[in-house]
């Protein structure tokens, strides 16, 4: 039950305002709701099943402590994406079927390499779990694209992007920082360590974030 909560909780985050959710919501202008959803379930499946596999024969090869360590940085990698943001690249037009087929085809390659996918491979490797893995990224990805269309599209309003994708982000790494102090060995754990990564983490946060950054500041200005 641990690892289907997390997955669900993590991937809902890690979507919002993912590419595949602003894909969501562009096919929601051309098809039904239902019908994009279908296709959200039909190619999530697939493409995290193979996720999955992948993550829990990572610990085939790799032992567990490593991969723990690996997981941990990967949050903070997401936080970082997450901050720098997705957009479409024309996915949404880029196969012309059926529109369920059209819908499934382009989510399960707009999918591969995405953050979400990601996160699931490294979910079933922290948790060693196929089944409650699967059902909660799975689950998770059909919350966060309904969530898009019905906020996005049936009620013309926008997703407050800019909050959803700091607060996501801030937590990706939170759960990261956590996770490498928790899982790295306490010799390394020095004082010039600590404070240099998390110096790092700041900066790049701050690269990233620039351009929000920058708004704010702004609209701190004429208010």
């Amino acid at each position: 039950m641990t690892a289907f909560l997390f997955s669900l909780g993590f991937v809902v985050l890690a979507e919002m305002g993912d590419k595949t959710q602003l894909l969501a919501m562009a096919f929601a202008t051309r098809y039904r709701a239902s019908v994009v959803l279908w296709g959200v379930f039909a190619a999530t499946t697939c493409n995290h099943f193979l996720a999955v596999l992948a993550g829990n024969y990572l610990t085939d090869i790799v032992p567990i402590r490593y991969i723990q360590i690996a997981a941990a940085a990967s949050f903070i990698l997401f936080g970082l994406w997450t901050i720098r943001g997705d957009e479409l690249q024309g996915e949404d037009k880029r196969f012309n079927f059926a529109p369920f087929w059209t819908v499934a085809i382009a989510f399960f390659f707009a999918e591969m390499g995405d953050k979400t996918q990601l996160a699931t491979v490294t979910l079933a490797a922290k948790y060693q779990s196929v089944i409650p893995v699967l059902a909660g990224t799975t689950i998770a990805m059909l919350i966060a694209d309904a969530i898009g269309i019905v906020i996005g599209v049936n009620l013309g309003k926008k997703i407050p992007e800019r909050a959803v994708k700091w607060v996501a982000a801030l937590i990706f790494i939170f759960f990261g920082a956590y996770g490498l102090y928790e899982y790295t060995p306490a010799d390394l754990l020095t004082a010039p360590v600590v404070i240099g990564s998390l110096a790092l983490i700041i900066l790049l946060v701050v690269i990233l974030g620039r351009g929000d950054l920058v708004k704010l500041f702004q609209h701190s200005l004429s208010s």
